[in-house]
């Protein structure tokens, strides 16, 4: 099946040098969540008459699919650069100043030098020019894309490498992520010089199998990998408005903005999860929203989801709680009788 395209790929492009700026690089990261190996970052110039057809978020795309645009990428920019940070500066810095430290890299050895840069995500702060974060931008930007895909191909192919350098690992297949076979051979094989050692804290110090804050990520997890499989694009984990208290989720499907509270229990024996979600909690949940679409100037409609996750029971293990296939009960609009929007 053939991804969605972008509906304006060079949208903010055209916006930036209708502004005038007249060299724009697209910048964006992979590799942020694993446990071993470099962050990688991508910064890309496309020419004017660079075909946009396919290109995608690189989470959204298939490996092959990837690969393909990455040499057509390449072969046609106007100019690339891939770089990195290593395990050692991630330990050092904490993985979000290690990524931005990759980003300003990538866009330093541009063989151009751009006059504005489009950072993915939320966080574009210590570049030598100017920049603006672009929430989502790997799925709305075709600069901002095709970076997304050198990054992340570029990434793959040094954990393919690794495996022959490190074999027993089964790097070749989760490419360093927090996979259950990842910690079993950590488990049996040993810590690498490759592993990002303050991910691993949790490897010394044994966690009880019922620790609510673990559950409780354990169940965003489940949710957030759930809405992007059903193809929803995550703008933000853990949003927190201040007075107003935090959002899990806020996910966006389709022109519209989902915010997601995800509650967790063992089962539904004792009744539903979504019932923790009183009355109260809905009002702080609608105010927390309501902040959140005002500080991102957003007018796209929008509606408050609830995700159950049942995980069944959880099994201690050295590296904490482990658990069975989560059953997943998502409740769409779930407060639509007295929902503001």
């Amino acid at each position: 099946m053939t991804p969605k395209t972008m509906e304006n790929p060079f949208a903010y492009e055209d916006a930036w040098h209708r502004e005038g700026f007249s060299v724009i690089c697209g910048v964006d990261e992979a590799g942020r969540g694993p446990l071993a190996g470099d962050v990688y970052a991508a910064a890309v110039i496309l020419p004017p008459d660079f075909d946009p057809t396919g290109l995608n978020d690189s989470k959204k795309l298939t490996e092959k699919r990837r690969e393909a645009l990455y040499e057509r990428i390449i072969r046609e920019a106007a100019a690339y650069c891939v770089a990195t940070a290593s395990p050692e500066e991630i330990d050092e810095l904490n993985i979000l100043e290690a990524s931005l430290l990759a980003m300003r890299r990538a866009i330093d050895g541009l063989s151009i030098r751009p006059d504005l840069a489009m950072i993915d995500g939320n966080q574009c702060r210590g570049f030598q020019i100017p920049a603006r974060c672009i929430v989502g931008g790997d799925g709305k930007s075709a600069s901002i894309a095709a970076a997304s895909i050198l990054a992340k191909v570029s990434r793959d192919r040094s954990m393919v490498e690794m495996a022959a350098q490190y074999p027993g690992y089964g790097f070749e297949k989760h490419k360093g992520y927090p996979t259950a076979a990842h910690y079993e051979a950590i488990g049996r094989l040993g810590i690498l010089p490759i592993h990002r050692k303050s991910f691993l804290k949790k490897l010394h110090t044994p966690k009880p199998a019922v620790d609510p804050v673990e559950r409780g990520r354990y169940g965003e997890d489940v949710a957030a990998r759930y809405l992007e499989s059903h193809g929803y694009t995550i703008l933000d984990r853990n949003w927190h408005s201040g007075t107003d208290g935090e959002l899990d989720i806020v996910a966006q499907l389709d022109g519209a903005i989902v915010f997601v509270e995800v509650k967790q229990r063992k089962d539904s024996l004792r009744g539903l999860a979504i019932e923790a979600v009183t009355p109260a909690k809905q009002k702080k949940l609608i105010l927390a929203s309501t902040a959140w679409l005002e500080q991102h100037a957003c007018k796209l409609p929008a509606r408050m989801d609830v995700i159950e996750v049942y995980t069944g029971t959880p099994q201690d293990s050295a590296f904490g709680p482990t658990y069975p296939r989560p059953e997943i009960r998502h409740i769409r609009d779930a407060f639509a009788p007295r929902s503001i929007y």
